[in-house]
């Protein structure tokens, strides 16, 4: 189960990154030096995906502890990071969690200081590509064999640290003899779904055809696909889960024919601290996305343009949402309450 390549790894005091940017065309690597390039990486979209998000924020703040040692500056750096995308809460939960270990041990000479801080982000991304791991073993039993499963946005190794959430699942049902088979949305406006789950499906050599985002509805009408495996963003505490656009609309239709819909996450994507998704941020981006694709135009440049990252989608229209530590099925909040304390569904 190893991946021949990885969306991340901090060596030599740098952050090195595969820049999902040129994917699948061109394989570049960019190496963040500072915070300022972590948060650059993160609002950019060099890296992408809420675990690999909250894995880059981590050495994000080691380097900015290597860089600042006054703590008022320092202070400063973390909100930055933490500004750079504002729904996936991986990026606030790691440096939330890095901040406790800056707080433990800022008093214990600047050497043990960073050393704890580096060995925490490590950490950090270490237990991503476990629970990736487990969650992928635990969702693979929801997949029949034989399934036709639909996908959207990407959630493979691209998208984490290592292994992939929603599509982690979709590979460990392949690779146990599933002869499964896979749609992936393309995913406008960025083609996340195009450029980047269609190559990930093609390394790992699963069956699949990629489609407009448009066809979806159709094979699902027609009874051609057999659950939803997709990926998530940020989770209320009632089940609400924040993903990739377009995931909302699919839900929907999902609902509609009986297809069953689930969401792959990390119990660190769960905001316990909020009720529900109306209280989610929802980041919205520049307009030339929708009105270019690359560098070619298609669309008048005097055109407004809505370009929402997000839409929430409401837990009365989710199967279940797949964790590392079970799956969290209706009723969402009494369960979801049941990780909060610790337990494992």
């Amino acid at each position: 189960m190893d991946e021949s390549f990885v969306a991340l790894i901090f060596q030599d005091e740098e952050l090195v990154l595969l820049d999902q940017r040129f994917l699948p065309t061109r394989v570049e690597y960019v190496h963040c030096k500072g915070y300022k390039d972590v948060e650059f990486a993160i609002r950019d979209m060099v890296v992408r995906g809420a675990p690999a998000i909250g894995a880059s924020a981590a050495y994000g703040v080691y380097l900015a502890a290597k860089e600042h040692d006054g703590e008022a500056v320092f202070l400063s750096a973390l909100e930055f990071l933490a500004n750079a995308r504002p729904t996936a809460v991986n990026l606030a939960w790691a440096i939330k969690r890095m901040k406790g270990v800056w707080q433990e041990h800022k008093e214990s000479g600047r050497d043990n200081l960073l050393a704890a801080l580096l060995r925490e982000a490590d950490e950090i991304r270490a237990e991503d590509i476990r629970a990736n791991k487990e969650m992928s073993r635990i969702g693979s039993r929801v997949v029949p064999h034989g399934a036709t499963i639909l996908t959207h946005c990407n959630t493979g190794a691209l998208a984490t640290a290592g292994w992939g959430t929603a599509l982690g699942v979709i590979k460990q049902a392949h690779w146990e003899g599933k002869e499964i088979f896979v749609y992936a949305d393309e995913t406008r406006p960025r083609l996340q779904g195009a450029r980047l789950t269609a190559w990930e499906l093609v390394e790992a050599k699963i069956p699949a055809k990629l489609i407009a985002d448009s066809a979806a509805a159709t094979l699902i009408r027609d009874g051609r696909i057999d659950l939803v495996i997709l990926g998530g963003d940020r989770v209320a505490a009632n089940g609400d889960v924040a993903n990739k656009l377009g995931t909302f609309a699919l839900s929907v239709i999902a609902k509609a024919y009986g297809v069953p819909f689930y969401s792959v996450v990390p119990v660190s994507t769960i905001d316990f601290a909020i009720p529900d998704g109306s209280h989610i941020p929802i980041e919205e981006r520049d307009k030339s996305e929708v009105t270019h694709v690359g560098e070619t135009q298609v669309a008048p440049s005097e055109i407004g343009v809505y370009n929402p990252a997000f839409d929430v989608t409401p837990h009365q229209n989710i199967t279940g949402i797949i964790t590392e530590r079970g799956i969290i099925y209706p009723p969402f909040g009494e369960n979801i309450e049941r990780l909060r304390r610790g337990e494992t569904l």
